[in-house]
């Protein structure tokens, strides 16, 4: 396993694309400067042994020879011991609305984007519980399989909007079912199910599904996402916001928060309804219902002690910065020859 110690470091790396304008229009400058001085064939006569390839070779071996510094500060550094570490936690699964409606701006940003800061804090605040992903729309998926690597989790929902499901629609009680068959009931230990929605349940009886999870052992908690007055559907084209979302009628359809549905789902769950505000989410409450529940012992796979790699990249780093300066501009002799002959 690769990480890098000083990750700030690498913004130093921002500079790249700098340097690299930078350096275009100073040789744009340079060539037009020597233009109007004298004509091409007039200054290869007063510079004949001027090379512009050395010059910019130079400047690229100087940019390679940056590049390796910056990754060198930061030091590289790789997981060298594994070791099996005992954790105390719950199995937990965050199953997240991905339907259009969630594009709703009754929330702000809007009520997916708020949802998922309201799960990036949340993976701040776990400890040693195992977590899983769900994303559902007309169907639901498993985005993550239930890990410790919260790193992981954090890539993955960065990766989460509306269009990564191929069937539009709300179907909380697939999402229900599939986290069912998600969690590991081989080493026992309390489970529980957050569901992320604005509540419209248009595909299954979601509360049927609830009290089956229920009979499980899981513990279904219900995060409402949306007011009850509700807000238009944006509709967007290449990027851009084009309208909102019309009924066969021509009208605006407005969507709105079913509290009703939610109240029910995570009543049959024997758990907690909360609805979301632009201030708090609601799983700050939920943390503090589940970490009165029993933990389970596992085992996780976790690196403890990692080897520093920084010495190959900044002898790089060097052995490039003394070869762009041992590069003179000038031509070499064979091809001043060569250049003499053909004059």
């Amino acid at each position: 396993m690769y990480r890098f110690e000083h990750t700030w470091v690498l913004w130093g790396l921002a500079l790249i694309p700098l340097m690299l304008l930078g350096f275009y229009f100073v040789n744009t400058w340079r060539k037009k400067a020597r233009k109007r001085f004298a004509e091409h064939a007039l200054m290869n006569q007063l510079m004949p042994s001027y090379s512009n390839a050395k010059y910019k070779t130079k400047f690229y071996l100087f940019l390679l020879a940056y590049l390796l510094l910056i990754v060198g500060i930061s030091n590289p550094q790789i997981g060298s011991k594994l070791e099996e570490v005992k954790r105390e936690g719950i199995d937990l699964i965050v199953a997240l609305d991905v339907s259009n409606s969630m594009k709703a701006e009754d929330l702000s940003p809007n009520r997916l984007e708020r949802a998922k800061r309201a799960m990036l804090q949340l993976l701040n605040e776990l400890k040693s519980d195992r977590l899983g992903i769900i994303v559902f729309a007309g169907q639901a998926y498993t985005q993550l399989p239930i890990t410790t690597d919260y790193a992981a989790a954090k890539l993955f929902l960065n990766t989460i909007d509306t269009d990564i499901v191929p069937t539009q629609g709300t179907a909380i009680g697939s999402a229900i079912e599939l986290a069912m068959e998600s969690f590991d009931y081989e080493q026992g230990g309390n489970k529980a199910l957050i569901i992320v929605t604005d509540g419209e349940n248009h595909e299954d009886d979601a509360i049927a599904a609830a009290e089956e999870a229920r009979q499980k052992g899981i513990k279904i908690f219900t995060i409402g996402m949306g007011t009850p007055i509700g807000a238009p559907i944006p509709v967007f084209k290449r990027g851009e916001q084009i309208g909102f979302r019309q009924d066969g009628n021509g009208n605006t359809v407005v969507s709105s928060l079913n509290e009703e549905m939610l109240s029910e789902i995570a009543t049959a769950g024997e758990g907690l309804y909360i609805r979301a505000t632009n201030s708090n989410a609601g799983f700050d409450r939920i943390l503090d219902v589940l970490s009165g529940l029993e933990k389970t012992e596992f085992e996780s796979q976790v690196y403890t002690d990692y080897e520093d790699r920084f010495q190959f990249f900044l002898g790089a780093a060097l052995f490039f910065f003394l070869l762009s300066l041992s590069i003179n501009e000038k031509k070499s002799k064979w091809k001043e020859r060569l250049n003499l002959f053909e004059s």
